[in-house]
């Protein structure tokens, strides 16, 4: 290859990343009409290339998306550690909902053809959103390459990354992909007539300086999250009152947390963190939650620090009140414990000057 070829592949190269997000307070009310507050978490990332070419090729992943095995035993152990899941079909199903809502919308797109090829290093099933972080990364890609970032609301993207999976079968909700598309701290109400007209919640980004600093406790193998499937969401279609009574005060949390936020008060921040969890746990049940994930809470709570779930489990978000003391008791409690511990690296707002001009005046 030339070197003027060389160049011009690397100017044509398209690459986003999208991070993992921490469900910081009221969650999981935001598939209930709730109010949530989520954070970009710099710790860990997915990144997607896109590099224009003659075919349209999507690059499976040389780990993620394994087809040729030592073994039928090495193929079995990988997917009782692995599921089924690479990011191939993830990539695939961007593209269709991308295509989709561009033809819904008339958005003109010129006859080009690319190469999509993936890397994360999100661990997996640790509830920090590593499958939508792929897409959220494919998706600003496809906005650049056929230079239509301008068209397509930010507000909208969400939703788009999210019926992307839900084509593939996966039950999630907005809150997770609002906080990879908008990056850094964000504030989000999902008014039951907002959502039903526009289609997306109200979402209000919040300074990042705003956070005391964090912990993510998480586990290398987390294999026990829990194995009974909840009943919950039945429950609150069913008009169960406790479960939408509870579901109101998750809500509430983050409502009440956006204030001690920008009061900065984090005595009241710590107390909102440990009821959410609370909260949580008596809906959902012991079961569902699994005894690893409570454990990982109780770790943090037996040294006096708040704690609660990033997401559905799998991962813990943990604030020491009381400073590096504290933290260094959590250290040596997630060491005996066999847990990882490390301080949160939170992402300032990832959206650039043309995303800033779609969003909703």
């Amino acid at each position: 290859m030339g070197d003027h070829q060389a160049k011009s592949e690397t100017a044509s190269l398209i690459e986003h990343r999208a991070y993992a997000r921490v469900g910081l307070l009221g969650n999981p009310s935001d598939v209930y009409f709730g109010r949530t507050i989520s954070f970009s978490l710099g710790n860990f990332w997915a990144t997607v290339c896109l590099l224009p070419s003659d075919d349209l090729v999507i690059q499976p992943h040389s780990t993620h998306d394994l087809v040729v095995f030592k073994s039928l035993d090495h193929l079995v152990n990988r997917l009782d550690s692995e599921g089924y899941y690479g990011g191939v079909r993830l990539l695939m199903a961007i593209c269709k909902v991308f295509l989709d809502y561009c033809k819904e919308n008339e958005i003109q797109l010129e006859p080009r053809n690319f190469t999509l090829s993936y890397d994360t290093n999100i661990p997996r099933q640790t509830g920090l959103s590593g499958s939508s972080a792929i897409v959220c990364a494919a998706l600003s890609c496809l906005l650049d390459f056929y230079k239509v970032r301008h068209l397509i609301k930010v507000e909208v993207r969400p939703g788009l990354v999210l019926s992307a999976e839900k084509q593939l079968g996966i039950v999630a909700g907005l809150q997770d992909r609002v906080a990879q598309v908008y990056g850094g701290l964000v504030y989000m109400e999902f008014d039951k007539e907002h959502m039903n007209t526009l289609g997306h919640g109200i979402y209000t980004p919040m300074d990042v300086s705003l956070l005391p600093p964090l912990h993510l406790v998480y586990t290398e193998n987390p294999s026990d999250s829990g194995k009974v499937h909840s009943t919950v969401r039945q429950r609150w279609l069913n008009g169960d009152e406790f479960i939408i009574s509870s579901m109101t005060e998750v809500a509430n949390i983050a409502l009440e947390g956006r204030t001690a936020l920008l009061e900065k008060d984090y005595t009241k921040l710590a107390a909102l963190m440990n009821h959410n969890f609370d909260f949580r746990r008596s809906m959902f049940g012991d079961d569902a939650l699994g005894a690893l994930n409570i454990e990982m809470v109780e770790v943090a709570r037996r040294v006096g620090a708040a704690s609660k779930f990033t997401g559905s489990g799998g991962a813990v978000v943990v604030f020491c009140p009381d400073g590096p003391s504290q933290v260094k008791l959590l250290e040596d409690a997630c060491q005996k414990a066999g847990f990882k511990l490390e301080p949160i690296q939170v992402v300032p707002s990832l959206l650039n000057e043309v995303d800033l001009q779609t969003l909703t005046k």
